[in-house]
């Protein structure tokens, strides 16, 4: 239930045993119980409460309604923990910034959130309440994984939101980011207007591509490949995650589990960032994340290559073929497309202001075409 459900569940329940102003009494206990001014709780009305939250309220309507009294008469006195958690709070930015940690605040606000059970804009007005030692301890737990030993804060929450749906994130595959959204959203826009287009996705990984696409175009048949099993395990279970029926994962080294289909769209993000640049990546990222899914071990651009090659077959006409690309890659790119006959059709730069995604149309060769070799 919501802030604004419970309210009114609250209203009606001291409604019905005769309380002479059951709004003001409701509003009373829920922002005393959630450390919150009257007048915020509808600023905050979708917000989710956990648990403990829950049973706090049902134990002061209880007491009011038992002993016949108004909240102010029943309500204890609580400490106020701000200080003391304002203190912790700055000690764990401060842990994770000598730990070289990039974005320490963030982090540290992601990880409070995920064990206090509220959302990053609630985490200031909630720092009132005690926490616990068993959380005091999870939040350590925490830290030291993103500090010490620097593992993605994605793989330490195991959930992470891509294109507002959420996606479970483990080492079983790439941590689904930002500029790939935007691969998505010219894929949906492409495919937006055309009925039950057909979809291929290589290199799924997480599933986060295949998935989005397919909640985003319910006419579409999704159909997402990947090399690694551990990853499509993990696709499947996002799967279930996003309730989602429209789209299906294959074990295929490239087209290899394709044969005799026909696509309207050839979507990838694959592994373009050349042996080199690996080197240089961040220790999350080489620690933790699948190698394989990250660097083709050469120059980036091996399974550009490789899919391009092959598309033309599994194109349907006038069909497109879509890929998220290396901030240097472009001019590469043109090339490797003109020369397996693709037309470039959109280059799209990411928020930094570099090229991340391009699209090409499949050359359909009409019957004038034809005759000139015949």
């Amino acid at each position: 239930m919501n802030l604004l459900e419970i309210l009114k569940f609250a209203e009606e329940y001291l409604k019905k045993y005769s309380f002479s102003k059951p709004r003001l009494e409701a509003e009373k206990l829920v922002s005393y119980v959630l450390n919150l001014d009257r007048i915020a709780l509808y600023i905050h009305h979708e917000r989710e409460l956990n648990d403990e939250e829950k049973n706090m309220i049902k134990h002061y309507l209880k007491k009011m309604t038992k002993d016949n009294k108004i909240f102010d008469e029943v309500k204890e006195e609580k400490k106020d923990f701000r200080t003391e958690n304002m203190e912790i709070f700055k000690k764990s930015i401060d842990y994770l910034e000598k730990n070289g940690v990039p974005n320490p605040k963030t982090d540290t606000e992601y990880i409070f959130s995920d064990i206090l059970g509220i959302s990053r804009n609630m985490l200031n007005m909630s720092m009132a309440r005690e926490i616990s030692e068993e959380k005091k301890n999870k939040i350590k737990e925490m830290l030291i994984a993103r500090g010490k030993n620097r593992k993605p804060l994605q793989y330490i929450l195991g959930e992470w939101e891509f294109y507002g749906y959420p996606f479970k994130t483990d080492e079983r595959a790439l941590i689904p980011r930002p500029d790939t959204e935007i691969l998505v959203e010219q894929c949906k826009i492409l495919m937006y207007e055309k009925e039950d287009c057909n979809i291929l996705d290589i290199g799924t990984g997480s599933g986060a591509i295949s998935i989005v696409l397919a909640k985003e175009l319910p006419n579409s048949k999704v159909l997402g490949l990947d090399i690694s099993e551990k990853a499509l395990e993990l696709a499947n279970e996002n799967k279930i995650l996003n309730s989602v029926e429209n789209v299906d994962f294959i074990l295929s080294n490239l087209f290899e589990k394709v044969q005799d289909k026909k696509f309207d769209l050839i979507v990838s993000n694959p592994p373009y960032i050349s042996f080199n640049e690996y080197q240089e990546l961040m220790p999350e990222v080489k620690k933790y994340e699948p190698q394989n899914a990250l660097t083709d071990m050469g120059n980036g651009l091996y399974f550009y290559e490789e899919i391009t090659a092959s598309a033309d077959k599994y194109l349907n006409d006038n069909g497109y073929l879509a890929f998220e690309i290396g901030y240097n890659q472009a001019n590469d790119l043109k090339k490797i497309l003109e020369k397996n006959n693709f037309t470039l059709t959109s280059l799209i730069k990411d928020y930094g202001g570099n090229d991340r995604v391009i699209i090409a149309k499949k050359q359909k060769v009409d019957d004038e075409d034809v005759h000139i070799f015949e």
